[in-house]
């Protein structure tokens, strides 16, 4: 009789195991086995982590297998059961792999096919065909889509984490508690004492050291040391925290009523500020989003502040970026006027930190939240919809938004809500983060995700002109790593564009970002559908991009740009002045948030700054979806291609430079901004490039 030898895998994350009992049958093309109880005599089976083997002998020739049917009855209590894949020896001695990786509830019977990447037009079998579409019924009954908030894309319909499907919730939701974390990571700086000091101010700039962590040789302490000069100010632009905001001024706005005369000091060139627009040497960043934005008002007893500033930088000779005219509010008038190096000292030093403090409302709700996360799981929740895990798209994409659905949850459930951490530090809490979004949707475009094209309409593309934008360098070699890996898979899989387009699921899945993420919105530019190869191709190369490079650019530098409070501070306490020369420096440091909005501020800097100890980076990720080999040399070309440093960087690299988190080392491969349990601090000088990533 015919004997298969299967081999099973539990997971290893906590609870994984199971003492259920669990019963095969094989389906094959000439019948079905009947079903066989999987367990040895006086052994602890599909224990965590455990790789169990088993024969299993049928009666006849079943043929080709085609399908494994898994079945979990209770045997004392119910517990749930992480299968990652079994593994089938055939009698000819072939081995057939059928992957899982999820949870299996309850008293349930669970069908899973081989593990070959197959299109819909591939699978000419009923008995698979069948298979397909029911477990796509399933998915589309479990993940639903909802309406957080009007304007908002819409996110995942569950009001709490524990609603989420099993597959995409955490090991441990303690790890993701945010309250939890946050204070943790209060404790783990030393900063504790603070936390309750709410209204309380510092008593000069220096007394901000009392909560501020020193690592030497770090961004962090450079910025400490250096914040107050105007290079660091305009550096920060091009390679901090938000360097997506800054671009080339084609003309000067007209509710900014600059002239050369007020700014001719800071122009070396010996031009005028017009001909220096020409020359493409004036830079601008206009904060107009926050324009209208309430403020926060959550806390009766601290009246909390905004500005609307624009920016004016200029290129010097010597190839910096730096500040010339600062504009605190969009008006232009008696009571709102420009700021010049040429101020008062503390004029121009209270000028800038506004702006700084504007770019950080920008880069936490707009940059990080809605062009990273909220927009990966749109993504991710299409994805599960319509996508069948045999798909080879579900396969490639999977490994890049299967968190982000989670830690979005848990965020709406205690960072972003009302009365939710984020009211208790930022001026923009209390709805105006809300606010910002609803109004920033309207500049939410695809080619504004496509990295290239975003770099270009700034007019940030030329290498020669802007020597030092790292972030954009970085970028597109990442970009066009990822880009020439997608065009690979998207050749195995598809012949021509006539596939492309003849795929129902891959354009139900396009048709559902479309319509739920971007709200139907034409203007948008999001395609409706994909109709060539080259378009699939660069369509896959936005999403992993944004859920992996783009994500870890503008999340893990937090701690580094903004643990030194005055740098970018989530409030200010007095509105923005009106008239020149009567700033004193008590005055800034009674703006500046009080001690304990310090205090939460800087944990949750450091916590979302942390790596997961379990994070996959791009760079190691096992693809273990993709069992099959024609995938080798693909996955080969990927890593070779994200071969970091690459030799144009290695003189900033050899300098320990360590400016922009695009490094594949330390990339990880989802938008999963968790606050773990904070770790004592660890030498950050290590170039983030070269750090050895964590195993998946």
């Amino acid at each position: 009789m015919p004997s298969y030898t299967v081999t099973v895998a539990t997971g290893s994350q906590w609870f994984a195991g199971t003492d259920d009992y669990i019963y095969l049958s094989l389906v094959g093309s000439a019948g079905c086995s009947e079903k066989h109880l999987l367990d040895k005599p006086f052994y602890n089976d599909f224990e965590r982590g455990a790789v169990d083997s088993y024969n299993v002998v049928v009666d006849d020739e079943l043929g080709d297998i085609q399908l494994i049917r898994i079945e979990k009855r209770k045997y004392w209590l119910h517990d749930d059961w992480y299968l990652k894949y079994i593994t089938l020896k055939t009698p000819c001695g072939d081995y057939i792999e059928f992957p899982c990786y999820r949870w299996i509830s309850g008293e349930s019977e669970t069908v899973l096919r081989d593990g070959r990447a197959k299109l819909a037009c591939d699978d000419q079998i009923h008995i698979l065909k069948q298979h397909r579409r029911k477990e796509l019924e399933t998915r589309q009954k479990e993940y639903r889509w909802m309406e957080w908030n009007p304007g908002f894309p819409l996110s995942i319909d569950a009001k709490c984490h524990k609603d989420l499907p099993r597959d995409i919730q955490f090991d441990s939701e303690k790890g993701v508690d945010f309250v939890l974390n946050y204070s943790k990571a209060m404790e783990n700086l030393f900063i504790n004492r603070f936390m309750h000091m709410f209204q309380s101010s510092w008593s000069d700039f220096a007394d901000f050291e009392k909560i501020f962590l020193r690592i030497s040789n770090t961004i962090s302490e450079q910025v400490m040391n250096h914040w107050q000069e105007d290079s660091m100010f305009g550096y920060q632009f091009l390679n901090g925290c938000n360097p997506v905001l800054i671009q080339r001024c084609m003309k000067l706005p007209e509710n900014l009523p600059v002239t050369t005369e007020m700014v001719e000091c800071s122009l070396e060139r010996q031009l005028t500020l017009e001909q220096e627009v020409e020359l493409g040497n004036i830079f601008i960043v206009d904060f107009k989003l926050l324009d209208g934005i309430d403020v926060n008002k959550t806390d009766p007893c601290t009246l909390q502040f905004l500005a609307a500033p624009i920016c004016l930088l200029y290129k010097n000779l010597a190839n910096k970026i730096v500040p010339i005219a600062i504009q605190l509010n969009q008006v232009p008038g008696d009571e709102n006027p420009i700021f010049l190096p040429s101020d008062a000292k503390y004029d121009w030093l209270l000028a800038k930190i506004w702006v700084r403090s504007s770019d950080f409302h920008i880069h936490q709700t707009i940059t990080h939240l809605l062009r990273t996360h909220l927009v990966s799981e749109v993504f991710g929740i299409a994805l599960y919809r319509q996508l069948p895990a045999v798909h080879p798209i579900f396969k490639l994409l999977v490994a890049h938004v299967r968190f982000t659905v989670a830690i979005n949850t848990k965020a709406r459930e205690q960072l972003i809500c009302k009365y939710g951490l984020f009211d208790k530090a930022n001026a923009t809490g209390g709805g105006g983060h809300v606010q910002m979004v609803q109004k920033s949707m309207q500049d939410l475009t695809y080619s504004s995700l496509c990295f290239p094209e975003a770099i270009k309409a700034r007019g940030m593309d030329n290498t020669e002109d802007i020597p030092y934008y790292f972030y954009r360098d970085d970028g597109l070699l990442v970009w066009e790593a990822i880009r020439a890996f997608t065009a690979e898979v998207v050749d195995i899989y598809y012949e021509s564009d006539r596939v492309v387009e003849g795929d129902q699921e891959l354009q139900d899945f396009v048709k559902d970002i479309y319509v739920y993420g971007m709200r139907g919105k034409k203007a948008s530019g999001f395609p409706e559908s994909i109709k060539t190869k080259e378009k699939l191709s660069e369509y896959l190369t936005v999403v992993i991009f944004t859920a992996s490079a783009q994500h870890a650019a503008v999340n893990f530098g937090q701690y580094d740009w903004y643990s030194w409070i005055p740098n970018a501070p989530p409030t200010m306490r007095a509105p923005p002045p009106k008239v020149k020369g009567v700033v004193t420096i008590e005055q800034i440091v009674d703006m500046l948030p009080d001690r304990g909005r310090s205090c939460w501020h800087l944990g949750a800097v450091w916590a979302l700054s942390q790596f997961q100890d379990n994070e996959a980076s791009v760079w190691v990720c096992k693809w273990a979806y993709h069992p099959q080999q024609s995938l080798a040399v693909a996955v080969l070309g990927w890593r070779e291609g994200l071969h970091w440093p690459p030799v144009a960087l290695l003189p900033r690299v050899q300098a320990g430079r360590r400016e922009c988190c695009l490094g594949p080392g330390h990339m990880p491969t989802t938008a999963r901004t968790t606050p773990p349990p904070p770790r004592p601090p660890a030498p950050l000088h290590v170039l983030i490039a070269l750090h050895p990533a964590a195993g998946h």
